[in-house]
């Protein structure tokens, strides 16, 4: 070589290494998207078929052979709503206490923990749990008030996890200057920490959103109905909702078409994919907004 300089082989065993991790790491992403858009793509290529006005806008009819999935959509709707409006103050605020406020001590590990531990457990169990707290003992029978307890119950652990992180990441010079400026402690966790982590609460908010949107087992025990011929008037009604209602016409119903089957999984995706685009585009303007 020129000025007799002599290639380091170690550098080029570092450059080589490098280089066979990167393509390995491209070969586990590509190995892991392409199912999830396989899923996807063949859902949309049977169900795209049945999606109509009347399908997205009718009652079913026919032992629900025929007809439409407003009543469930609608359901739907009502669930991820009433969910949001329990778990989403109860956690961000409990997120704020952990990341903020509480002592760095045995309790506060123990509680950490529990959420952890919280976040893992089977569906089931928190329809089961829902059914005798909230059907039995508190009366309220089945109903989309016990439905959406239940389901805000699931989606906090969800919730307070991901704002206890988010708030952590927002560097502590915030709040050192916040401070030395004459802020109060609540002052500044409103006005600064959170509003500079909001694209990671928002995150974790729709997380929990989404699984309960898509969750049966929960409101199965505690507040859908198989077949409903009007909309529900009361949050003491019980409801439809698009999980339940796939699971029905995809195991009791005979005869039912794969085409209707699979219209309303999709409709269930787009439901899905809605909420996480609308947050996606908030995230994408406070991320913008963010001083680090």
């Amino acid at each position: 070589m020129e000025d007799g300089i002599k290639p380091n082989p170690i550098l080029i065993s570092s450059h080589r290494q490098e280089t066979v991790a990167l393509w390995l790491l491209r070969l586990i992403t590509l190995i892991t998207v392409l199912p999830i858009l396989a899923v996807v793509i063949y859902i949309i290529v049977k169900g795209a078929p049945s999606i109509s006005w009347e399908f997205i806008t009718a009652f079913p009819r026919n032992g629900m052979r025929e007809g439409g999935i407003w009543p469930a959509i609608v359901g739907t709707f009502y669930l991820t709503l009433g969910t949001a409006v329990f778990s989403v103050p109860l956690g961000i605020a409990a997120g704020i206490y952990l990341a903020e406020y509480a002592p760095e001590n045995r309790w506060t590990r123990l509680i950490r923990i529990a959420i952890i531990n919280l976040a893992g457990i089977p569906s089931v169990v928190y329809g089961l749990f829902g059914l005798g707290v909230f059907v039995l003992f508190l009366n309220f029978g089945t109903s989309i008030l016990a439905s959406c307890l239940t389901l805000s119950i699931m989606t906090l652990p969800t919730i307070i996890s991901t704002t206890e992180e988010a708030l952590r990441q927002v560097p502590y010079s915030f709040r050192a200057v916040s401070r030395s400026l004459g802020a109060t402690h609540w002052q500044t966790t409103w006005r600064i920490v959170l509003p500079q982590a909001v694209p990671g609460v928002l995150t974790g908010v729709i997380l929990g959103l989404e699984r309960a949107a898509g969750e049966t087992a929960p409101i199965l025990f505690t507040g859908v109905s198989f077949f409903l011929p009007q909309l529900p008037q009361s949050v003491f009604d019980a409801t439809m909702a698009l999980p339940y209602h796939i699971f029905v016409i995809s195991t009791s119903v005979p005869g039912m078409s794969v085409q209707i089957q699979y219209g309303t999984v999709l409709v269930l995706l787009f439901f899905v994919l809605g909420m996480n685009l609308l947050a996606s585009l908030v995230r994408i303007r406070a991320r913008a907004r963010r001083q680090w």
